[in-house]
């Protein structure tokens, strides 16, 4: 068994001010994505400009923060919120959530896709690809802060969790692979190739909905839920199960009016 990094979930300090190395990932995430969309905007054959970039990181980090907390709250601490309203902006003790913050971000490009007069697909089709690095940073500023812990093991790579006595999978790691790099692959390939409108939408849900589901074998659900179906399934896999679902009909349709367009 090995003891679990020591690392400060303080990054550095300004004076008062605290820096956390969850909020750089947040800030990572973002700067990739403007990064990386301004790459996809200066193709000759995009519809979007560099301003749209910044324009769609902008509604996309709202939608993703705010959607991120109303979806762990309602998710993960309905109970409280009943006991307690205000607990939904106690942002100081943390919990955000990718599925609110799914459907946050569709919710602003949706808007963002009105004002601009650009269709939803277009949109979202050019969004999904920014999205995996960011996750990734995500998952990593969850190792950082020892969150997420795994499910107990005896693999030789297994971490003791501060306060824990037994040893369990760095599934934050694995997250951070599978939802980051592996994801980000996916996209790309997707992406850069031919296809109709939403059938990138299509691929990140059902690859980001099948990684979640199987990486959530190693995560230990959340102490106070547990295993909320069938007495194995989490509460991350019943939520992706909607993703995979809809990813695989929205892939599937998507393939098949392009079809139906070329004939």
């Amino acid at each position: 068994m090995r003891p679990y990094p020591d690392i400060d979930p303080i990054a550095f300090s300004l004076g008062p001010i605290s820096i956390h190395w969850y909020g750089l990932a947040y800030l990572a995430a973002f700067a990739f994505a403007w990064w990386y969309g301004g790459l996809r905007a200066a193709r000759p054959d995009s519809p979007f400009s560099k301003q749209d970039v910044a324009d769609l990181i902008f509604y996309g980090a709202l939608g993703a923060i705010l959607g991120g907390r109303v979806g762990y709250v309602l998710f993960y601490g309905f109970e409280r919120l009943l006991a307690d309203p205000l607990y939904l902006f106690a942002f100081r003790e943390g919990g955000m959530s990718f599925h609110g913050g799914m459907i946050g971000v569709i919710l602003a490009v949706w808007w963002f896709g009105r004002r601009t007069g650009k269709g939803l697909f277009d949109v979202t089709d050019f969004v999904a690809p920014l999205v995996p690095i960011g996750l990734g940073f995500g998952r990593l500023g969850n190792f950082a802060n020892a969150e997420l812990p795994g499910r107990v093991t005896d693999v030789s790579w297994a971490l003791v969790y501060p306060g824990d006595v037994v040893a369990r999978h760095p599934s934050a790691l694995y997250q951070a692979f599978t939802e980051g790099l592996v994801l980000f692959a996916i996209m790309v390939f997707v992406a850069h190739r031919p296809r109709p409108a939403g059938a990138v939408s299509g691929a990140f849900l059902l690859a980001y909905g099948s990684l979640r589901f199987v990486t959530e074998f190693f995560r230990e659900p959340d102490a106070h839920l547990g295993f909320v179906a069938l007495d194995w399934m989490s509460m991350g896999q019943v939520l992706s199960l909607p993703m995979i679902l809809g990813g695989a009909g929205l892939l599937a349709y998507a393939v098949k009016r392009g079809e139906r367009r070329r004939a």
